[in-house]
């Protein structure tokens, strides 16, 4: 009231109460709806969203096979590796704070300060070291990392407080047992065992064997499907190793735990499902005769070395067969490498070091060089020659140390006249004389070979040619891989008209077919290619599939791949050989191999032992041997920059293959000195002392095995 007058207040307007009960309805009717949608349309997602967040699904490990040799040797293990970790969540008190700039130590309790000091001391690592920021954690990698223990514990409790990370990898087994001793006192400080690979014969078998590396980025998808985890589990990088790998390396267990926010296992939710361990695999491997042929080689090389130090000779080849199974009893490629340091991990110095390496100590040069074969290849162009009717053994041909002939691109071309002479010429001045095809082959005289290869004058009208020397060769094993179980096989190369017009831009010549036959110019071959075409001549025209895989087993010893021979081919029964018209066209029909002219050719390898190239290397030898000695002239990136490929006298490689005993071969060997000079010389004492050594081992066995029946 004012002044005695009364003030009307305003009206109560209803329209505003009914607003406020509509937005509070709309409150209402949202949140309904709103857990409607998480409750029962969306549940199962958001459940499932739940369990995921309190589940971990663990990757146990498993345990890889282990690679034995063919009595049993262990070659790859594994052993104990201890690793030093720490579990940021159970050390005592709080685990402090990193000044990030500096990169030290705030706030933390002297309990855990001191434990980083005494772990420190113990294990020779600092207690902080190293600044924090975002390229030394995108970097940082356990066990491979010059940070303290501090800052390694800051990264780990950042990323899961209760997992361990590991602060020191491969510490020796006694410090390992100090830590367990002394764990009561060492709170959140474990010793982690887990299992590494672990070579016993280290560089003697590293080319066959191999060794492992880490999960690559291309593998990843492939391997996290199978349930092997990357930077933990390891796959096969080269050997068997990797050829093998999917045997070996078995599959990993699964364990579904309850974990909590910080990542703490509680409890298993589901029954462990253990890890399948893989399978272990025995070689046909003999380590002793492995050793024995490395020890020959490199003894071989030396003593040629001392006595023409020019040589260098530092790389070479020895591999053993039993011509009748196919089983490799020794395969050496040296210079070779130490896999027992790949063992942990790859370290990138020794590896570069290798990879420049000029003579490819990383490569097994058994199977994945390629080399000119020179006179072993003769054996390809004698089955062809008598097979084909080119000449007939008792025909004699002329060597009068060198013939001339007539280079043609063509058959209008007039043609060059052109040298060709035996390696005999080179020191006496003169040939062989009158050769037949058995003297031709024990004297490894070239006028002969490429008299009868390339045809001369009335006297071989017409000679082999290059396509049917070509067909020969391959049914011997050249020009193809042989399919043994180790990675990075190369074919070699049997050249043709086509490859040469194709890849050299250039006409086939008259003189490409005289040289070919004698196993130069554009032929290649692998050691393992000129192993097998002698041990198939040895076997009766049979080539066997080569291997290296003699058993599989399970973890408990049971056979699970039994060891069969594998016939690739028989010369003498399966129509392998391309027969070609008069104008070298193929004709789409296929022959065999005479089994006689095989006969043929063995007796005339008996020969070169016995009155041939290789008689004063074997003279006194007890067991009756056959082979082939080889020198094969080359000129290779190497030989170029240390200006040796003068014409007519170009460096040499030194071959010699041979088996035994002649009547019944058990073991056929080849043996291949890079830069060796003569075959016969060089090689053919490598064959001799190995096969020696075979046999040698062959009766300490029977008299162990009589002596204990």
């Amino acid at each position: 009231m004012s002044d005695g007058k009364y003030v009307n207040k305003p009206a109560f307007q209803a329209w505003r109460m009914f607003v406020l009960y509509i937005l509070i309805g709309g409150v209402f009717v949202f949140f309904i709806f709103r857990l409607f949608s998480l409750q029962i349309v969306n549940g199962q997602i958001y459940l499932a969203r739940a369990d995921a967040n309190r589940t971990d699904t663990i990757s146990v490990p498993t345990q890889r096979g282990i690679i034995f040799d063919r009595n049993g040797f262990v070659l790859a293990r594994n052993v104990a590796s201890y690793n030093v970790t720490i579990t940021p969540a159970s050390l005592p008190g709080l685990t402090g704070d990193l000044d990030i700039p500096t990169g030290q130590i705030t706030g933390i309790p002297g309990s855990v300060q001191g434990l980083y000091q005494r772990l420190a001391d113990m294990i020779g690592i600092p207690a902080s070291n190293g600044v924090i920021n975002d390229e030394t954690v995108k970097a940082f990698k356990p066990c491979d990392t010059d940070m303290g223990i501090a800052q390694i514990v800051y990264i780990g409790d950042s990323l899961a407080p209760y997992n361990p990370v590991q602060i020191k990898c491969n510490i020796d087994e006694q410090t390992a047992l100090v830590l367990q001793e002394q764990s009561a006192d060492l709170a959140g400080v474990g010793v982690e065992i887990v299992p590494v690979r672990d070579y016993p014969t280290g560089s003697l078998t590293s080319d066959v064997i191999g060794f492992l590396g880490p999960i690559t980025a291309e593998l990843e998808k492939k391997y996290r499907d199978l349930g092997f985890v990357p930077n933990r589990d390891k796959v096969g990088f080269a050997g068997v190793e990797y050829s093998l790998n999917d045997k070996l390396m078995g599959k990993n267990g699964t364990r579904v735990v309850e974990v909590d926010v910080a990542g703490k296992e509680l409890q298993d939710m589901q029954p462990p499902v253990p890890p399948v361990p893989g399978l272990n695999v025995k070689l046909t491997i003999d380590t002793r005769l492995q050793s024995a042929a490395q020890t020959a080689l490199i003894t071989q090389m030396k003593a040629w070395n001392n006595k023409s130090p020019e040589l260098g000779l530092s790389n070479g080849v020895v591999i053993a067969e039993n011509p009748k199974t196919g089983e490799i009893l020794a395969m050496v490629s040296y210079p070779s490498y130490e896999n027992n340091r790949f063992a942990r991990l790859i370290p990138s110095y020794y590896y570069n070091q290798l990879a420049k390496d000029p003579q490819n100590p990383l490569t097994n040069q058994a199977i994945s060089s390629e080399f000119a074969p020179g006179s072993s290849f003769k054996l390809s162009a004698s089955v062809g020659i008598l097979n084909e009717g080119v000449v007939t053994p008792d025909q004699i041909i002329n060597d009068p140390g060198k013939i001339t002939i007539l280079q043609k691109f063509s058959a209008n071309d007039t043609g060059t006249p052109r040298d060709y002479v035996c390696w005999i010429y080179k020191t006496t001045g003169a040939g062989h004389g009158q050769v037949n095809f058995i003297k031709g082959l024990a004297q490894s005289c070239d006028v002969y070979f490429y008299k009868v290869g390339g045809g001369y004058q009335d006297e071989v009208k017409t000679g082999l040619g290059i396509w049917r020397l070509g067909e020969y060769a391959k049914a011997l094993g050249y020009g193809s891989v042989s399919g043994i179980e180790l990675p990075g096989e190369v074919s070699g190369l049997i050249p043709d008209p086509n490859w040469k017009r194709v890849t050299q831009g250039e006409t086939w010549s008259t003189g490409d077919t005289y040289i070919s036959t004698i196993g130069q110019g554009y032929v290649l071959a692998t050691p393992m290619q000129v192993l097998e075409s002698a041990a198939t001549i040895a076997n009766d025209g049979k080539l066997m599939q080569p291997t290296i895989v003699e058993q599989v087993l399970d973890a408990d010893g049971n056979v699970v791949q039994p060891f069969t021979p594998i016939l690739r081919w028989d010369i003498t029964k399966k129509p392998i050989i391309n027969i070609f018209d008069a104008n070298n066209f193929e004709t789409g029909q296929l022959k065999t191999v005479d089994p006689k002219w095989v006969a043929l050719v063995k007796q005339g390898m008996r020969e070169v032992v016995a009155n041939g190239t290789a008689t004063a290397e074997f003279e006194g030898m007890t067991i009756p041997s056959a082979g082939k000695t080889g020198t094969a002239e080359y000129c290779d990136s190497i030989a170029q920059a240390k200006n040796r490929c003068s014409p007519g006298n170009w460096p040499a490689h030194a071959w010699y293959i041979g088996f035994a005993p002649y009547d019944n071969p058990e073991i056929a060997v080849v043996a291949f000195v890079y830069n060796g000079t003569e075959g016969s010389t060089v090689s053919a004492p490598i064959v001799r002392q190995v096969m020696e050594a075979y046999f040698e081992l062959k009766a300490i066995d029977s008299s162990t095995k009589s002596n204990n029946p």
